[in-house]
């Protein structure tokens, strides 16, 4: 099981595949692991890596605070897991890499490509997360989790985390450290024993800061305008992935192909074969 430290915390990844590579960003909002490529979804019937992989050297990789990868209790953010993309490439030796997200992954690959537009080749943006209900949705699960601590303590979510499987996203209560509560006891302990108030600040922050907006999260829409990394943009079309949030990437970016096919047209046949007649022209 490769794992790497980026800045003192560990990074769960696999690399597979032949050809140049491809750094890609998982679904599953706040449970992103690299397993989420075949779980998660419309992914789920999409069989994406079976296909990318007879063609691109892809790298998966469990986002930190998800999977098996570690975290840190601080506020979270964009520049946050940029940082362990690039420190993901650094340790693989990968100078430029093709990009794909998927679902909120999509907002990591955009500000990559803009905070590294030397590291990006290109970008698949496949059903970006955004849209007014994503963003509602997204803070009133930070809130849910933020009422179970006031009413339970932080000690009452180390023993929560302890008894059900589920993550933030199926259950709000457990917190968006929830997989670095259940892989390290030594985790556990220092977070029960914060300071509940100040952890309530660097909680509202993370809410109201990553999700601020009722478009695509994570990246300015000036910063979009000016990036000329050519992307693929494949939508979306429900509550956490309105087809809005895909056209307002399409509206800001400046060299875009943009699949315009609803969702039950993306199948296991014409999606993968979209993304690669994409890759293969960058």
């Amino acid at each position: 099981m490769p794992i790497v430290d980026i800045d003192g915390i560990s990074t769960h990844y696999v690399v597979d595949g032949s050809g140049p590579p491809l750094l890609m960003f998982s679904p599953g909002g706040f449970d992103s692991s690299l397993e989420s490529w075949r779980t998660v979804g419309v992914y789920r019937r999409l069989g994406l890596l079976d296909r990318l992989t007879q063609d691109y050297t892809c790298i998966t990789f469990d986002r930190r605070e998800s999977g098996q990868s570690g975290g840190r209790v601080e506020r979270l953010t964009w520049a946050g897991y940029v940082a362990q993309a690039v420190g993901l490439l650094d340790h693989l030796d990968v100078d430029r890499a093709h990009v794909m997200g998927g679902c909120v992954g999509c907002s990591t690959a955009l500000a990559l490509a803009v905070a590294r537009p030397d590291r990006v080749r290109s970008t698949v943006l496949y059903s970006p997360a955004g849209g007014v209900k994503y963003r509602r949705k997204q803070q009133v699960r930070f809130a849910e989790h933020l009422a179970f601590v006031r009413e339970h303590g932080l000690q009452g979510v180390v023993d929560l985390v302890g008894e059900v499987g589920a993550g933030f996203s199926a259950d709000p209560r457990v917190g968006p450290w929830n997989s670095v509560l259940r892989g390290s006891d030594e985790f556990a302990r220092t977070y029960a024993g914060l300071d509940p108030e100040r952890y309530a600040l660097l909680v509202e922050a993370t809410s109201r800061l990553m999700f601020d907006r009722d478009t695509v999260p994570g990246v300015e829409p000036e910063d979009l305008l000016r990036l000329d990394v050519p992307a693929l943009i494949v939508p979306g079309q429900d509550e956490s992935h309105a087809p809005s949030a895909a056209r307002y990437l399409q509206e800001c970016l400046l060299v875009v192909d943009y699949w315009d096919v609803p969702v039950a047209e993306q199948t296991a046949k014409t999606a993968p074969s979209r993304i690669l007649d994409f890759l293969d022209g960058r």
